[in-house]
């Protein structure tokens, strides 16, 4: 009895959450905007029109298209330098992985100036190619590039992460039985790490789904995605109507992806001890050129668009106008902002991812019992996806909901850091239901059988086994807080401005002292991130003994 009242209450915190902070203000998003009722003009408001319309129909095609061909590009670079990370060891590794993390810790609108600081008409690449002849700006390329120096180290992170847990036994015995390398690739560690890849991408396809920054800034006329037609028509033209009917399209296309994740995690999910393949050395030519060739693709994506800004930014400091932003009262502001913003936003985070994942791993278990074993297994996966419902509705959608619905609580400290929140908690709930997944019910059952009440076992086995993921977690939702930037605008006081949108009111302010003053500031943000990425998770991991 104390068990089944138990499954009931983990899920009450993040379901009312979720109710109150995402689902309830996406609902009156849509009220509100069918109450208009018309599509254009005098013509009535038609749910298919939007794929009948030249123009939004080439609008959501691409918001797949260039999702998906990042999801492409992202394995097809991240795998080779994921298992060069987990298998060699080389000097200056843990460095690498440390820093992979920076350019997802990084702003939008930043990592958008990162890029254009690069590839931009007068980037330092973007200037000799165009006097080549060769223009980068109104084509995709450069909204590409964006996502991928966004998302390329999640797929590696996740490959390292996923590699690490590649049983060494089997792939040795695979190896004694005459399988090739890549054979015994294919067989034996491609099964082990499927879902860990599979989570990543499915963040990456979501991400850039629903972008917004990269493409409002990157992707110019031609090539913007729905969500920034979804902005335009509500910010610009009041036309909620039709942004609504697009709005619904893009939650049922991001939810059906969400839920085909969620049922490839759980068929792919294999709990087990793991012996880990010890590293090695990088032995041979072959084998440097490996090294090499990771650490030129790292350079390229993800480490060039952030040197373009701190090169940018030493210049400012050391040349410009840069050194005044720093020595300001606005800066310091925003600075103390950022930082109690953050720290309010992850405590609420943690709870809830924390919540989260232990009700998916008691649906799961109650799902194996005898008595409605079908019934129980589709909530259980229900409940899995909902970890993904903030990710389906983007920031701004959100934040638009949030107040129409509660016009009395706007611009409140609560509904603020609650917003954080509900963008945050995503993380620590998949990264603990992945740990979780993976550890064995032996375990709990071994130390229940000793007596063990269940919170002496989740405080004694399950917490301490599941810690590094659960700070791993704690430090991707830290980096979602500490960039956060559309919640910010829309739901802050004057007062209360952080970091990032004291960067965007410089970038939207004429001349050159501003902009060096929003490399500055860029600079510190990621300064920042690295800090916080450092606190939070600790000494990597070396799961894998050295040879």
């Amino acid at each position: 009895m104390h068990g089944l009242r138990s499954r009931h209450l983990l899920p009450a915190l993040p379901l009312v959450f979720l109710a109150l902070l995402l689902v309830a203000p996406v609902v009156r998003l849509l009220v509100e905007g069918l109450g208009g009722g018309e599509w254009s003009g005098d013509e009535p408001l038609r749910w298919l029109d939007v794929w009948q319309d030249d123009f939004l129909r080439w609008r959501v095609l691409w918001s797949l298209a260039q999702a998906a061909i990042t999801c492409a590009l992202a394995l097809a670079l991240g795998l080779p330098v994921a298992w060069v990370l987990a298998r060699l060891a080389f000097r200056g590794r843990s460095l690498v992985l440390r820093l992979l993390m920076l350019p997802f810790v990084v702003p939008t609108l930043v990592a958008a100036l990162g890029v254009l600081a690069l590839w931009g008409p007068r980037g330092l690449l973007g200037a000799p190619l165009a006097g080549a002849g060769i223009e980068l700006v109104d084509t995709p390329w450069l909204l590409l590039y964006g996502n991928l120096f966004f998302n390329l180290c999640v797929v590696v992170r996740a490959g390292v992460d996923a590699l690490e847990q590649v049983s060494a036994p089997r792939v040795a015995a695979a190896r004694t039985l005459g399988a090739t390398p890549w054979r015994a690739f294919w067989r034996v560690e491609w099964p082990a790490i499927a879902p860990w890849l599979a989570s990543a991408l499915c963040l990456v396809f979501l991400y850039c789904f629903a972008g917004f920054g990269l493409a409002l800034i990157l992707g110019g006329q031609r090539y913007a995605t729905v969500e920034v037609e979804i902005y335009t028509l509500v910010a610009h033209e009041l036309a909620l109507g039709q942004a609504s009917v697009l709005a619904v399209w893009m939650l049922l296309l991001t939810g059906a992806v969400a839920l085909a994740y969620a049922w490839i995690e759980k068929r792919l999910a294999a709990p087990g001890r793991v012996s880990p393949i010890a590293r090695q050395r990088p032995r041979g030519l072959g084998q440097w050129a490996a090294v090499g060739a990771a650490l030129l693709v790292l350079f390229v994506v993800c480490a060039a668009p952030l040197l373009a800004i701190v090169w940018r930014a030493a210049q400012a400091l050391l040349g410009g106008q840069g050194m005044v932003v720093l020595l300001e009262a606005d800066t310091r502001a925003a600075l103390w902002n950022t930082l109690r913003f953050t720290a309010m936003a992850l405590t609420l985070a943690t709870a809830l991812g924390l919540t989260h994942a232990l009700a998916v791993r008691a649906l799961d278990v109650a799902s194996l019992q005898r008595h409605a074993r079908e019934a129980r297994g589709a909530l259980a996966l229900a409940w899995r996806a909902a970890a993904f419902l903030p990710f389906v509705v983007s920031p701004v959608t959100v934040a638009f909901g949030l107040l129409l619905l509660y016009p009395d609580w706007t611009a409140s400290l609560a509904l603020l850091v609650s917003a954080y929140a509900l963008l945050a908690y995503p993380f620590v709930a998949k990264s603990l239901t992945a740990a979780l997944d993976s550890l064995p019910a032996s375990y709990a059952q071994a130390a229940a059988t000793l007596g063990a009440r269940p919170w002496r076992v989740f405080l004694r086995v399950t917490l301490p086994l599941v810690a590094p993921a659960l700070r791993r977690g704690m430090a991707f939702a830290a980096a979602t807080a500490l960039g956060e930037f559309a919640v910010t605008l829309f739901l802050s006081r004057p007062e209360w401005t952080t970091l990032t949108t004291l960067i965007y009111q410089h970038l939207g302010r004429p001349g050159a002292a501003n902009l060096d003053a929003a490399l500055v500031l860029a600079c510190v943000l990621m300064g920042l991130a690295l800090a916080a990425f450092t606190l939070l998770e600790g000494r990597p991991r070396d799961n894998a003994p050295h040879a």
